[in-house]
């Protein structure tokens, strides 16, 4: 028997009625039967959050309790799909309402008349547990959905059969009288459960030098790139998006401006993918809950991504979410938490806060899943600090619980450095962890290459310092050559065109050589300093300036090898 109440009072999308219910239950509120989910329960009395617009709602109208939690769909027929913050469809809802959404719009999050061609993986009488794959649905060109058993089932096989379903038809029943089906519902709050977390020992190669060589990220960890506006935030996401190795690309655009998603929804469809050739959409997933948009249904949204990401990380894939803005997703979280009277934090923020973070956080990583593979879910959130002020609580909040902190410096955007990661204040926890990787499998003095370079620049920005006092002619003859490689380190490594067809994506292998080169001619350098060559003689060295020319070599091994010989021949012909 479904249970009803009445409205008690309303403010904004905070809605008391006299209702009998759980935490966190979805209720359908007025004659317009507006989804929210109860947050609060006092007496006899419930705060339900609504997820839109609450206008002209008035106490006395019904509130129906459905008796679940927010859930959402999950099934083949997600990838390529842009949903709003609480799994509508939008292409749907604008089909059926036109360019602006009705209140009380609602569509199912995966299409019911669509069938999927599906093959099972096991026979009649096979014993299966929660997270089993039992068969397989060609979702895309590129990727092939895993149909598992949900988390909290298990049994045997009664019956299972190939062909053409719904997501909502049975392929499948279980001795006990459970129907298989195509689409399972998880609750979007609740962790998927796996068997194991490891270590994160493998990197997220993402193409672009400054991250794969300073600051990696480790599959299966989390990083935040706080920046302010114009500072190259969504270039240096849409580049992590396309390039990274990662099988599954989730983007939460969860309170950004409407001409900004906007374009992340106009340019994500025309994307291809560099390593197939076929529409990056074909296996990336968009939730777009813009700045206008109902702040319940943002403070949801970053729920109903990481859910989806679990679920395609139990299928043994890796999987890449951008949650763009965390910020805005605190935002949502204050104003509810004000309209709930709660007694405030820092600057207005709950004071969960910092709890709320660490959850959402906490759901990435490198596993065992329920069925024995290995899955990942890497978790990248863009910070928008209030005029850059990175001591503000979201930022530092962020900060307690991120390993890989890539900070985006204006002053660099300014002076057209791109990606613009400042160096000096970013940071990645996971280089110790992932060195053996990269010792193994990019070269084996990775690691030493990599302390050198940060050495250098390091030693640069003291340098700057009385360079503005003295000017560098005044410096050392070798601290001059210590500015000097700085800058080839600068303009050959850490600067890339995410325009150029070839620059745009840098391996491994790559960005190693350019480094070396480098290192190769502070070394030569060093050594004529010493046997008495002028510094000025270095500096004005024409080989060096073919480093920079490699990131839009296609053969950069042979372009090196040349290099490397003209800079030797340069420097034996200086004595």
């Amino acid at each position: 028997m479904v249970k009803t109440g009445k409205i008690y009072r309303v403010a904004g999308p905070v809605v008391v009625a006299e209702l009998e219910a759980r935490m966190y239950d979805v209720c359908k509120v007025g004659r317009e039967k507006l989804l929210g989910e109860v947050i609060q329960i006092n007496g006899g009395r419930c705060t339900i959050q609504v997820y839109e617009d609450t206008t002209g709602i008035k106490p006395g109208e019904d509130v129906e309790n459905t008796e679940q939690p927010l859930v959402v769909e999950l099934g083949p027929g997600l990838l390529s799909s842009i949903y709003d913050g609480i799994q509508r469809p939008l292409q749907v809802l604008r089909g059926m309402t036109g360019d602006f959404i009705m209140r009380g719009a609602s569509a199912p999050g995966l299409d019911r008349k669509k069938k999927w061609d599906f093959k099972a993986i096991v026979k009649q009488g096979a014993v299966v547990k929660g997270g089993d794959a039992i068969g397989t649905v060609k979702e895309s060109e590129t990727v092939v959905h895993k149909v598992l058993v949900p988390p909290n089932v298990s049994g045997k096989i009664a019956s299972i059969t190939d062909g053409s379903y719904t997501v909502a038809d049975a392929v499948g029943r279980l001795d006990n009288g459970t129907e298989l089906k195509l689409m399972q519902l998880w609750p979007v709050r609740k962790p998927r459960p796996v068997k194991e977390k490891l270590l994160p020992k493998i990197p997220l190669i993402t193409g672009q030098r400054v991250f794969d060589s300073l600051f990696p990220l480790a599959k299966g960890g989390v990083a935040a790139i706080p920046g302010p506006f114009g500072s190259g935030k969504t270039v240096s996401q849409q580049q992590l998006a396309k390039w990274s190795d990662a099988d599954i690309v989730v983007y939460v655009g969860c309170g950004e401006r409407g001409n900004e998603m906007t374009e992340v929804l106009t340019e994500f469809p025309e994307l291809t993918d560099p390593k197939t050739g076929k529409p990056l959409m074909q296996r990336t997933i968009l939730i777009a809950n813009t700045s206008n948009m109902p702040v319940a249904a943002r403070e949801a949204s970053v729920y109903t991504g990481i859910t989806l990401a679990e679920y395609y990380r139990d299928m043994g894939y890796s999987v890449a979410l951008m949650a763009d803005s965390t910020s805005r997703w605190a935002e949502a979280m204050r104003e509810i938490s004000s309209r709930l009277e709660e007694m405030p934090g820092e600057e207005g923020y709950p004071a969960y806060l910092s709890t709320r973070l660490s959850e959402f956080y906490e759901r990435a990583g490198r596993v065992n899943t329920l069925a024995g593979s290995e899955g990942s879910v890497s978790v990248i959130g863009a910070v928008s600090p209030p005029g850059g002020d990175f001591s503000e609580p979201v930022t530092q909040g962020t900060l307690r619980v991120i390993k890989t902190f890539w900070a985006l410096d204006a002053k660099l955007a300014q002076r057209r450095h791109f990606p613009s990661i400042n160096w000096l204040t970013s940071y990645s926890l996971y280089l110790d962890s992932l060195s053996q990787w990269y010792e193994e499998n990019v070269a084996p003095d990775w690691v030493e290459h990599i302390s050198r370079t940060r050495l250098i620049l390091q030693e640069e920005e003291k340098l700057m310092e009385i360079v503005q006092l003295v000017g560098s002619d005044a410096l050392p003859e070798r601290e001059q050559v210590t500015l000097l490689v700085a800058r080839m380190f600068r303009e050959s490594l850490l600067q890339q065109n995410a325009y150029h067809p070839v620059d745009t994506y840098s391996e491994p292998r790559k960005t190693y050589l350019i480094m070396k080169t480098i290192l190769h001619f502070a070394d030569l350098a060093k050594t004529a300093l010493d046997s008495g060559i002028r510094a000025q003689r270095v500096v004005a060295m024409k080989s060096k300036d073919s480093v920079s020319l490699v990131k839009f070599e296609k053969d950069y091994e042979s372009f090196l090898n040349g290099v490397n010989k003209d800079m030797e021949k340069e420097f034996a012909q200086l004595k």
